[in-house]
């Protein structure tokens, strides 16, 4: 299983798995497939949306665990 951190890029984060998009989006992060959103880490992008980066990992690495 993959392991995903705050530097883990949303692009990888896509190639993970693809349907880690739809936690993304319900979270607030729209934007995931403007080009240059793919080279943003998921801290980056968190701070941007003025989300908790933290709950976000912890929420794709639980669905990663599924």
């Amino acid at each position: 299983m993959a392991k995903v951190t705050k530097n883990t890029l949303i692009g990888q984060l896509l190639q993970i798995d693809p349907n880690i998009a739809a936690i993304l989006m319900r979270a607030g992060m729209h934007c995931i497939g403007c080009p240059s959103s793919q080279m943003e880490s998921l801290e980056e992008a968190a701070m941007v949306h003025g989300m908790d980066v933290d709950v976000l990992v912890q929420q794709i690495n639980d669905f990663l665990g599924e």
